[in-house]
């Protein structure tokens, strides 16, 4: 994995593909995952969007994102089935042919016994003009890169190896540090205490996060900064304005 200068920040978006996730007959798991994984390593992911099985929906959205951040991150739409239209939609957002690959044949012919790869299963091997491949060690058919757009399977187990693959070629920034107290009080009885700590600490990020124990309510109230000192003297911030309310 490759390092960015120390103030960079390297950001990214996620497009979930797929008329099922839309429809709720398909639950994401995706998201959660890759907004961990990235945080994990330095990426700050912006901006996520869900948009349904249509070439121009995918189009718009892939070429607006890819022109907003660092990178962008799609899952789904690129099965051997008639809807699985995301690797044809991605070629028509960057204006380049779609055929079938020589590489990513020759991996489905190495997995499938003779005979056995089906036009339905060649499909899967069509990858637009210019792109990488990202490996699938689950179940062998490729995702690809192209510029910085990375196209991968929409099954999480799939999905969560090709990022594994993919993450060492991918330039990280700082990574976001975060800290968070517990407050035993509603979050109305904080708020302008720690809307000014946010004013005094303009380089992090403070939310406030309502929950009920028992039938009360608290709050938990999360700090995130790039920077330990910083980080640290807004966390004794918020602990002194929580030791205060509930004084």
């Amino acid at each position: 994995m490759t390092t960015a200068e120390a103030d960079q920040e390297v950001s990214a978006a996620f497009l979930v593909i797929g008329d099922e996730i839309l429809s709720g007959r398909t639950k994401d798991k995706n998201i959660g995952f890759l907004a961990d994984y990235l945080t994990t390593i330095g990426i700050d992911l912006r901006e996520v969007r869900i948009v349904p099985d249509v070439t121009e929906k995918i189009v718009d959205a892939v070429n607006e994102l890819r022109a907003r951040y660092t990178y962008v991150f799609t899952s789904g739409g690129i099965g051997p089935t008639h809807d699985d239209i995301t690797a044809d939609s991605i070629a028509a957002a960057f204006g380049v042919p779609i055929d079938v690959d020589p590489r990513a044949r020759a991996i489905h012919e190495a997995h499938y016994p003779p005979g056995q790869l089906t036009p339905a299963r060649l499909r899967m091997a069509r990858i637009p003009e210019g792109a990488d491949l990202i490996d699938n060690p689950v179940s062998k058919a490729p995702g690809f890169r192209i510029e910085n757009v990375h196209v991968m399977a929409g099954v999480p187990s799939i999905m969560q190896a090709m990022v594994d693959a993919i993450a060492p070629t991918l330039k990280t920034g700082r990574k976001m540090l975060s800290r968070y107290v517990d407050a035993d009080v509603p979050e109305s009885r904080l708020a302008d205490q720690v809307g000014e700590i946010q004013t005094r600490f303009p380089e992090t990020l403070i939310g406030s996060y309502p929950r009920t124990n028992d039938g009360r309510f608290t709050t938990q109230i999360v700090i995130r900064s790039r920077d330990e000192d910083t980080l640290e003297e807004a966390t004794a911030a918020v602990r002194e304005a929580v030791a205060g309310a509930l004084a």
